[in-house]
């Protein structure tokens, strides 16, 4: 393998796995000497010193580890501590609303209204912190029980799941109809 490819590739790998990573595994991957490989390390670790970038090469035993240069933390913090915003999608809020209404309910309830896989979108809304497992149902399988958080009433403006607009039966029908033509697409790709 050229030399500037084997960097590429060792810089890819440091880059990816985030860890330390053994100088022995790198050089059976590049199929280089553990010499040869030590070696194009250490370019790396002086590119990354001589220029002015935000990473750097460290040496940790028989391991290297791509790292964020000290001085750049600061700038870490500082998106870190930006809030991300979340899109959510028709079908998580169509998720949501399910949930919302119906809890605490179950996955396969939420799937039976929607008439397709909800996985994704449960997911999603746990990780955004706008839904909570609230327990299992007493029922074969012992299936998880979903409802909505605190943050869900912060995020949506209301005080209480009191204060949710009441829906109406035209509504609940389009909706209904909406999930299975939905559905009936998902079925036939």
């Amino acid at each position: 393998m050229e030399k500037d490819k084997a960097k590429a590739v060792l810089e890819a790998i440091l880059f990816t796995l985030g860890d330390s990573v053994e100088i022995a595994r790198l050089a059976e991957v590049i199929e280089l000497s553990k010499k040869e490989t030590k070696e194009l390390l250490q370019e790396l670790k002086q590119t990354y010193q001589i220029r002015d970038r935000g990473i750097e090469l460290i040496e940790l035993e028989d391991a290297v580890q791509l790292c964020t240069k000290n001085e750049m933390y600061e700038y870490l913090v500082k998106i870190a501590k930006t809030p991300r915003k979340h899109v959510l999608t028709d079908t998580m809020l169509e998720t949501l609303s399910i949930i919302a209404y119906k809890q605490p309910v179950t996955k396969l309830d939420i799937e039976r209204i929607r008439g397709v896989s909800c996985d994704f979108a449960v997911n999603r809304l746990l990780e955004y912190d706008l839904v909570q497992e609230l327990g299992r149902l007493d029922a074969p399988g012992r299936p998880m029980l979903f409802g909505t958080t605190e943050q869900f009433l912060r995020s949506f403006g209301v005080k209480s799941l009191s204060d949710l607009p009441e829906l109406n039966p035209v509504q609940v029908e389009e909706f209904r109809e909406q999930a299975e033509a939905e559905a009936r697409q998902t079925v036939d790709i």
